[in-house]
């Protein structure tokens, strides 16, 4: 049975970074304490921006080469493209996996595209690829790229939908991804009305070890104190 989620259920999760999403879902689905989250480098747009949460909307790239089909073929692909982005539940983020053994050859994104995908009510970025124009890009619209490029070179969508596997994370058509400045993970539906409480004792339970490590008479033992004394909670 799907979940059907409020925007006010969402929005709940923003006032948490992703870090903290990820300690809360270890709680709540501890099968999943080591995937769904992305393992490799990238570079954050707007570092001290707040997270951002939407369903995604999937699509693969290429830019080293020309694509090598009909102008007509190439705009079909496009307007496919478009059409998927401007479709499907909200709010909603980007999620684009580079195909070219060297992704992020030529940015796809930039000025044009980032103003694009904000008219188009789009939250923000994810992809393995690169992206450019960082002073003309849309102001508010987060993205997590691999890289930086100067050029856009060849780059075309390649396809819309599916499955793809950017930044270590594989991500399908209408997951639900909560990033920021560490990284993104996907949020199951089921877990996000959860996902605000379990946050909060989690921060509850660091607060009273951070009590301990930042006091002045910090030692060994009491930290073990406190340790067993969370342990003993249930």
């Amino acid at each position: 049975m799907t979940t059907q989620l409020s925007p006010a259920d969402l929005d709940a999760l923003i006032a948490f970074d992703t870090p903290t999403i990820c300690n809360a879902l270890e709680r709540l689905a501890p099968e999943r304490r080591a995937r769904g989250y992305t393992t490799q480098p990238f570079v954050c747009g707007f570092p001290h921006m707040k997270p951002v949460i939407g369903y995604a909307r999937t699509a693969t790239i290429r830019s080293a080469r020309p694509s090598g089909l009909s102008a007509v073929e190439q705009s079909r692909i496009r307007d496919d493209y478009y059409r998927s982005i401007d479709a499907g539940p909200r709010p909603a983020l980007v999620v684009i996996q580079d195909l070219d053994p060297e992704a992020g050859t030529g940015a796809f994104w930039g000025e044009v595209q980032s103003a694009i995908h904000v008219g188009l009510g789009i939250r923000g970025l994810l992809t393995n690829g690169s992206v450019r124009d960082l002073d003309q890009w849309a102001p508010g619209f987060q993205f997590l790229a691999a890289r930086i490029s100067a050029s856009h070179a060849y780059a075309h969508p390649v396809s819309v939908g599916g499955e793809v596997d950017v930044l270590g994370l594989r991500v399908r058509e209408g997951d639900l991804v909560h990033a920021d400045r560490h990284g993104a993970v996907i949020v199951p539906p089921e877990r996000v009305r959860a996902l605000p409480a379990a946050a909060r004792e989690v921060a509850a339970r660091e607060a009273r070890i951070l009590a301990v490590a930042r006091g002045p008479d910090c030692t060994a033992d009491k930290l073990i104190g406190v340790f067993r004394d969370l342990d003993a909670i249930h």
